[in-house]
Order: structure tokens, then C-alpha cells, then sequence
């Protein structure tokens, strides 16, 4: 999948998983991607598989209140 469609199913399997508003996971995988969190996805096609997906829509969902503080704050 290109990097767009990859951090579209991110954000959908956030929502879907987590029951979290289409809103809130657009922001939370967006303050990802400025923390440089997809930069590696964005070089290596092969890093952006739906099992891969889902690790990180788990990952970034948990980290969205720890890593970096009022980061991922509603």
C-alpha cells in the first residue's frame, strides 16, 4: 500500500479498535507522524503491511498519553 493508504488503515483500525472518534485518531496518527514516528514507512514500502498496521495503531493509541506529554492529549 502506498504511505497514505498506510496511515489511512492506521487511523481506521484506531477508530474500529478503540472506539475512538474518525477526529481524534486523525490527530493522533497526524502528531505521530510529526514526531517522526512513520518516517522509516515512508522510505521502505515493505514496512507498510496491514500486521504492521495494526502494531502500530495498538502503539500509538497506548503511547498517545505517555510519550511526550499533551502530545496526544484530547
Amino acid at each position: 500500500m502506498t504511505y497514505e493508504e498506510y496511515l489511512d488503515e492506521v487511523t481506521t483500525l484506531m477508530v474500529e479498535r478503540y472506539d475512538l472518534k474518525d477526529a481524534d485518531a486523525i490527530k493522533y496518527v497526524m502528531r505521530a507522524q510529526a514526531a517522526d514516528y512513520f518516517t522509516l514507512h515512508d522510505d521502505d514500502p515493505a514496512m507498510r503491511t496491514q500486521e504492521r498496521a495494526e502494531q502500530d495503531a495498538k502503539a500509538i493509541y497506548e503511547q498517545r498519553n505517555k510519550s511526550q506529554p499533551g502530545l496526544y492529549k484530547k
